[in-house]
Order: structure tokens, then C-alpha cells, then sequence
């Protein structure tokens, strides 16, 4: 139709969601939500210019309106000679049936209401009230949802990526015996049901809030900073952001012009793992259905590529990439979690929580809020709160001293507990 219509070229991107929620609150359903949602994006390419375009009307005679229009609104705007589909020869082959991966669950079409109420339910928290401690209140929830993505476009792409995701959530809230209030929260996810365990969310977002009863002040000044596994995608987050190719040509990176240098510790190697059978949020293709793979983003600390689309590629006359970093992933040092990093660091401040604050992508410069614990002798002695970290992402990652083999595998950026030297902390 959009040819017909007279693009030259085109992509058009058919997704399709299913979502079933059940909320709680203190232990009983407070929302149940189902829904479906189905839309097609269009890409279109006309006369040198291009435009993109959306709509959830499916049907052919509606879709057939739609697009004359968006061809002739595309007539309408500026030239943009670099904006293209990309090379054939870069496209995805082996996306077919959608399942490749292996992370589309056939067990998704067999849950019933039934089995979400009792997930919801049976797996808050029991019980009311510990020692120095009493429940405020509970809030559960339980999801699952199956998600489809087909992707063609006129030089002859076709391809399909399919995953199916179960997640249980809880956060609650606990009053001391001096009335002051702490939060914890936890969650588990799979793509498979058979992996799916949510039995223990509601004990750690317990042991969570119970830690952080009776907080104490740090002084100012340096200390070893090691960042827990949940929060640790803070400090990598700007690392990628800062490679693709966007900032890049906007002069918003401060990691422009570094492709192929050591600007990292040598121990540091960044991978993006997109095709690991069975592995969350995996995929064989990015947005405009180039294969992914899996390769090295940082290699011995040295920048090993920057994220370029086609559209980058033809506005800094570089080699293009994928477009993003699809599932990045920290690789370890050694065979360590939490604890036997804060052993090796001695004493220092762990960091669970960031509360705010932000990373200047051109500079690099953060300052970020926390909460955590101070550790002494590699031991937590007491929480600490309202307290920032503030410095620069490469002077940072100069001091890394180790990174973990604890990553979340159920986060979509696989980062374990990391730990770096002589950080500047503010309280």
C-alpha cells in the first residue's frame, strides 16, 4: 500500500501485546486489568524525505486512508537525503518463527485467572509485625504478558521476535518502635513459567525495609563505594548512553572520538549478549531489523564500537552498527557476590538505592543521592541515608576495583555488584 501509494521505500513494524495485572493491597486484590494492544508503525521514505507514523486501525480500507495521507504528509517536509532502510546484506535471516531464543512460553496460553489470583495473593506477606518492627501497609502485584513484533520492510526484510514475561512485585512499608517509617521493595521475572519463582519476593523486600531501621550519618569525605547488583546499571547507563552515535553527533557525548582507545581500566569488558538462547529481553534484530550479535561494546577498557544506526551512519560518514546495546552485560572478574566484595574492600559505604540526581551525558559529571549501609571489616555495621555521591563517570570507573558475578539475570542490563576506590560522599 505504501508503495502504491508512492514511497519509494518503506518499513512497517506490526506489534502485538497481551497483559494481565492483579494489584494488592495488604494481601487483598485491589485491580485487575487485562488488556491487548495492537498497532502498526510506518516508516516511509518519499521524494528524499521521510516520515513515520502510527495507528491502531487495522482494518484494510482504514489503513489503506491512513497511508495516502501519511505519503502525502510526508510530501510536506523537509529533505532529508541521509534517512534510508538499511543494506539487505545487514538484515536479519534466521528470525522466522519468532521463538528462536527460546523465550516465548506456549504455557502462557494455559494461566487462568484462577492461578494469577493465587499468585497475587498467596505470596504477600503473612505476617504483621517482627521484633522493633510493625507492617504499615503492602502493595503486591502479579503480571504476565506476551509480547509479538513483526517487522517488514520493501528491500525484502521479514522478520518476527516473539517473548513471554511472568513478574511478581511487592513493596511495603514498616513503622520502628519510634514511629518512623521504611520502605523495601523486590521483585522476581522469567520468560518461562517453569522458571518463575515468586515465593520469596515478599521475605526480601521485608529483610530490605528491617535493614534499614535506625540510619546514622557518615562525615563527608572519601570512602570505598560498592553498589549493589539491583541499582549497579547507574554508573553503566551514561557508558552507553554516551556511545550512541546521536550524542555523539549532537557533540553530547563525553565519549566522542574515543572509538578504539583505552579510556577504561583494562579489567573492564562491557558485552552485549542479544543472542543467548533463553535469555530476557534477547533479540535477533534492533529496531530497523538488523541482526544483532554477540560481541564486545568495551574490550580490556578500550571503546570497541558506537551505536550507529543507518540514518547515523550517513550523517557522520561512518560504518554503520546496530542501533543500541540490546543486553549489555558487565563480565565479572571473578566468581563474587555482595558480601565477598565488601570483604575485599574492607570498609567503605554499599550503595542499594539511588533517590536521585543525574549524569551530565557531554561531561560526564554525576551527582546522585543514596541509601545504603556502612560497612567496616567487610561487615554492615548501620544504614545510612541522605548522603550523595558526586564525581565523574570516567574517574569513576579509573578506581573500579572488582565487579561481581551477581547480576540479576532478569534485569534487562546484566551489571553485577561493582566496587570502586576513594569515592567522594557528601552527607
Amino acid at each position: 500500500m505504501a508503495l502504491d501509494a508512492g514511497a519509494q521505500k518503506a518499513r512497517v513494524s506490526l506489534s502485538k501485546n497481551t497483559m494481565n495485572l492483579i494489584a494488592t493491597l495488604d494481601a487483598q486484590i485491589d485491580k485487575i486489568t487485562s488488556c491487548l494492544d495492537r498497532s502498526i508503525s510506518l516508516n516511509l521514505y518519499v521524494d528524499g524525505r521521510y516520515g513515520s507514523f502510527s495507528t491502531n486501525k487495522l482494518e484494510r480500507a482504514s489503513l489503506k486512508d491512513f497511508i495516502g495521507k501519511a505519503v502525502a504528509t510526508t510530501r510536506m517536509l523537509a529533505e532529508d537525503r541521509c534517512r534510508d532502510l538499511p543494506d539487505g546484506s545487514r538484515t536479519v535471516k534466521d528470525a522466522v518463527d519468532g521463538n528462536e531464543l527460546g523465550i516465548t512460553d506456549p504455557a502462557f496460553a494455559g494461566v487462568d485467572d484462577s492461578f494469577r489470583s493465587r499468585t497475587a495473593t498467596e505470596n504477600a506477606l503473612q505476617i504483621t509485625e517482627g521484633d522493633g518492627w510493625k507492617l504499615v501497609s503492602q502493595e503486591g502485584e502479579y503480571s504476565d504478558s506476551e509480547y509479538w513484533n513483526l517487522v517488514l520492510d520493501s528491500n525484502g526484510l521479514e522478520a518476527l521476535h516473539g517473548e513471554t514475561s511472568f513478574e511478581f512485585f511487592t513493596e511495603l512499608t514498616i513503622e520502628d518502635a519510634h514511629g518512623n517509617k521504611y520502605s523495601g521493595g523486590w521483585w522476581e521475572a522469567s520468560p518461562l513459567l517453569k522458571d518463575f519463582h515468586p515465593e520469596k519476593v515478599a521475605q526480601a523486600a521485608l529483610q530490605e525495609a528491617v535493614m534499614q531501621i535506625g540510619p546514622k550519618r557518615c562525615r563527608s569525605g572519601k570512602y570505598k563505594l560498592v553498589i549493589d547488583s539491583e541499582v549497579s546499571s547507574k554508573v553503566v547507563s551514561p557508558i552507553l548512553n554516551a556511545l550512541n552515535a546521536f550524542n555523539i553527533q549532537q557533540g553530547n557525548s563525553f565519549l566522542k572520538d574515543t572509538a578504539g582507545r583505552q579510556v577504561f581500566p583494562a579489567g573492564l569488558n562491557i558485552m552485549d549478549i542479544p543472542r543467548t538462547k533463553g535469555e530476557p529481553c534477547g533479540k535477533l534484530f534492533d529496531s530497523e531489523g538488523v541482526a544483532t550479535s554477540n560481541h564486545a561494546i568495551i574490550e580490556n577498557g578500550v571503546v570497541k564500537e558506537y551505536f550507529v544506526n543507518t540514518y547515523m551512519a550517513n550523517k557522520l560518514g561512518i560504518a554503520p552498527t546496530a542501533e543500541d546495546a540490546i543486553r549489555p552485560m558487565v563480565m565479572p572478574f571473578a566468581a563474587t557476590g555482595r558480601e565477598d566484595i565488601m570483604q575485599l574492600c574492607g570498609d567503605g559505604i554499599l550503595v542499594t538505592d539511588f533517590c536521585g540526581g543525574n549524569c551530565n551525558i557531554a561531561t560526564g559529571a554525576f551527582s546522585y543521592a543514596i541509601q545504603g549501609y556502612r560497612f567496616k571489616e567487610g561487615r554492615i555495621v548501620h544504614p545510612v541515608r541522605e548522603m550523595l555521591i558526586t564525581g565523574d563517570i570516567l574517574s569513576l570507573w579509573s578506581r573500579l576495583i572488582a565487579a561481581g558475578s551477581d547480576a540479576r539475570r532478569c534485569r534487562a542490563k546484566l551489571t553485577p555488584t561493582l566496587a570502586f576506590d576513594a569515592v567522594d560522599f557528601s552527607g
